[in-house]
């Protein structure tokens, strides 16, 4: 078997459980949200549309992973966009290079798509990411979080 990466609306079944990484993982930055509101806002993923898009990493049948572009993830900086977002790798199969992987996808799926740039928010992954080509452009607190605003410039 090999990992492939599957846009979720062709995987709708996975929802849940992307929905329940998600939660688990951040929603100590939203104070409020819950599981149930967290899947219901990820229904928009399964629309046509390329914003809001997630893409889920699979091996074989099973998720691994996911990342979305959606067009901003922080209502502090709404004037930026899109954002790459939600990026989650199960935490059996950390280290073994699919979050870079769906970085990649993310980023190819946008200069396939003519957009010049793209942002994200970490609360602690910024050296991940510097070394796949992004660059700080604010550290602002965010929900009582430190975080790290970053910017990705994509081929023309």
């Amino acid at each position: 078997m090999d990992l492939h990466i599957k846009n979720l609306r062709d995987v709708p079944h996975v929802l849940p459980t992307l929905a329940s990484w998600h939660h688990s993982m951040w929603s100590y930055l939203y104070p409020g949200d819950t599981l149930a509101l967290r899947t219901e806002r990820m229904q928009s993923y399964l629309a046509e549309d390329f914003l809001p898009s997630t893409f889920v990493a699979l091996w074989g049948d099973e998720p691994v992973g996911s990342a979305a572009i959606i067009s901003c993830d922080m209502e502090t900086h709404t004037h930026l966009t899109p954002w790459m977002a939600s990026l989650y790798v199960s935490e059996q199969w950390r280290q073994k290079g699919i979050g870079g992987t769906l970085v990649k996808h993310i980023t190819a799926a946008c200069e396939a798509r003519g957009i010049p740039r793209i942002y994200l928010f970490t609360p602690d992954k910024r050296t991940f990411y510097e070394r796949l080509g992004w660059e700080c452009i604010a550290t602002p607190d965010y929900h009582g979080e430190r975080v790290t605003v970053m910017q990705r410039l994509l081929a023309p």
